[in-house]
């Protein structure tokens, strides 16, 4: 069964933690005492911002050579050309991976400001 936990490549770490249990497929790091929301994202490997950037693709030139496989060193150098109206890639900072393809209305929300109200229940 796979586990779908996060492996940050960066930090070594897993996205997970559990309070005073073994952690998930023993992934992960176990902690002794409830969390503050801030120590959470830590613990948890969630401790990145997110950017909502542009997107682009390429042109028609730039596709030809996009389709063969022989091409691997021209993506050294390559730079998208064509912008993508109304449409961006939100990126994690820290690894720059693209989490997803997202409107222009969409409104990031990051992960302190969407778990700090855990702090006032706990």
């Amino acid at each position: 069964m796979a586990h779908n936990i996060y492996h940050n490549p960066i930090t070594g770490k897993n996205s997970f933690f559990s309070v005073k249990e073994k952690a998930w497929h023993g992934l992960g790091q176990i902690i002794q005492d409830y969390p503050t929301s801030n120590e959470a994202i830590l613990h948890a490997g969630l401790n990145y911002t997110v950017e909502k950037r542009p997107l682009f693709t390429t042109d028609n030139d730039n596709q030809l050579l996009f389709k063969n496989p022989d091409a691997d060193d021209y993506f050294d150098d390559f730079v998208p050309s064509v912008l993508v109206p109304d449409y961006f890639a939100n990126v994690r900072t820290d690894t720059e991976e693209v989490l997803g393809v997202v409107g222009k209305d969409y409104q990031i929300v990051q992960n302190i400001d969407a778990f700090s109200f855990f702090d006032e229940i706990v």
